[in-house]
């Protein structure tokens, strides 16, 4: 259903079983695909291309120009996966010509109300930010992260995968994957072992991601140290990989 007071641009391609609500605006190169809800007051703007199965409530506004001030007019993209929920308020804008010209979001995502994904991020699957969360330009957020209530990120950060930020957490540096954190500026809290079980992981696993935890966080050692003391653990167990991958790599530091 499409409602008469809804506008569409000519450009604008729509899936089979999409809703429209009163007074939302869908415009130019926006790809939208089949059973997306956009409900009343929501703008939509292109370049974008949105999957199937994602929910818009009012007020949001998807795939707005970047509030860089290098930005110049370029036909910049936003790509949406599938199955995502965007509540009250939210904002999503598109990317840069100065990182790769796109805002990438995953599937099964949940972005409470007022939460805002800014230029050139990349978000993963099966993240939830909570109510007033911020990822400011260029973040990167794994996947199963949670990111809690009014959590600011600051830019070129990376969230690793099935971590957590405790509300109100500011986030300067680097949050590896599996890591709790919480404060302004936050700090490591421990594990997120309970997040860990949800999803599967082995009894092995957990305790290798757990030891590991401690060689980084609780021992002393610099990064380097902690990594040489990890890598011969890491080679065996995937998780555990992935773990000090993203520490190797990080290139503002982690959270410590």
């Amino acid at each position: 259903m499409i409602h008469p007071s809804a506008v569409i641009e000519s450009s604008a391609q729509l899936g089979q079983n999409v809703s429209i609500g009163p007074f939302s605006y869908i415009g130019h190169n926006v790809v939208l695909g089949d059973d997306c809800v956009v409900e009343p007051n929501v703008v939509i703007k292109g370049p974008a291309t949105i999957g199937k199965g994602n929910h818009f409530f009012q007020f949001c506004s998807i795939g707005e120009a970047c509030q860089d001030k290098k930005y110049q007019g370029e036909a910049t993209q936003l790509i949406i996966g599938d199955n995502n929920v965007f509540r009250e308020g939210c904002s999503v804008h598109r990317g840069t010509i100065q990182d790769q010209g796109k805002t990438i979001i995953g599937s099964h995502n949940l972005f409470m109300n007022t939460t805002h994904i800014a230029h050139d991020c990349v978000i993963g699957s099966h993240t939830i930010f909570a109510s007033g969360a911020q990822a400011a330009g260029h973040v990167h957020v794994g996947d199963w992260a949670i990111l809690g209530g009014m959590t600011g990120v600051h830019q070129f950060v990376h969230i690793g995968a099935h971590s957590f930020c405790g509300g109100g957490s500011i986030v300067l540096k680097d949050v590896p994957p599996y890591v709790m954190v919480h404060g302004a500026p936050c700090v490591p809290a421990g594990i997120n072992v309970e997040g860990l079980k949800r999803r599967g992981f082995s009894s092995d696993a957990l305790l290798e991601i757990r030891r590991a935890y401690k060689e980084v966080y609780r021992k002393g050692h610099t990064v380097a140290e902690a990594l040489a003391a990890l890598e011969q653990k890491a080679a065996q167990y995937p998780e555990l990989k992935a773990f000090t991958d993203f520490i190797a790599g990080a290139s503002r530091g982690i959270v410590r």
